[in-house]
């Protein structure tokens, strides 16, 4: 388990299903997490089973997927996962959504952001993370940019969502940037 004041990150159980089904199929969650994209929502039951399968089975050498808690309640309210992981890189791609719509803009998302770079930074000794979001998802783009992530370019028009276009906007840190970010904010 890896702890915050807000949250925690802890390994996926199978339980965890009934949430990732419930996050999967509210519309909301689905437009801020995805934009819309009908591959991450809505989706059955049986899906989501079948998802689960593959997940629990994941090799952490290249991917996993964790449940965000609640640190107070220790409810699960969300998800973060890193993939693509490429060892002799040094990279791997990121990303988190905090399903609970009650803990949303309250820093919960970008502590366990936060606490699975840190992981990766740490334990894997990654040189660079990069994840990405849409351009409507202004929320996120201050999270990322607030954690240290500067933007690296866009997709234009890439995005789909409630019939207009929106840019993909990727971005990335490096080693040296996320230890700089970590000794101006007093973490270790």
């Amino acid at each position: 388990m890896i702890e915050g004041r807000l949250t925690r990150l802890r390994a996926l159980r199978s339980e965890d299903a009934a949430h990732h089904l419930r996050w999967r199929n509210d519309p909301e969650v689905v437009r801020w997490a995805a934009a819309g994209d009908p591959c991450f929502g809505p989706v059955t039951a049986e899906a989501v089973a079948l998802a689960f399968d593959t997940m629990l089975r994941l090799s952490p050498r290249e991917s996993a997927v964790f449940t965000v808690e609640d640190a107070a309640g220790g409810g699960a309210i969300g998800m973060a996962d890193y993939r693509d992981l490429d060892p002799y890189a040094g990279v791997a791609t990121l990303g988190v959504t905090i399903g609970e719509k009650e803990f949303w803009g309250h820093g919960h998302g970008s502590e366990a952001l936060r606490l699975l770079m840190d992981h990766l930074f740490g334990a894997y000794g990654l040189h660079r993370l990069e994840l990405d979001t849409w351009s409507g998802n202004e929320r996120a783009v201050r999270c990322f940019l607030g954690l240290g992530f500067r933007e690296e370019g866009r997709r234009r028009a890439a995005v789909l969502t409630d019939g207009r276009r929106h840019d993909r906007v990727l971005f990335g840190i490096l080693r040296e940037e996320w230890a700089g970010v970590a000794a101006a904010t007093g973490r270790p």
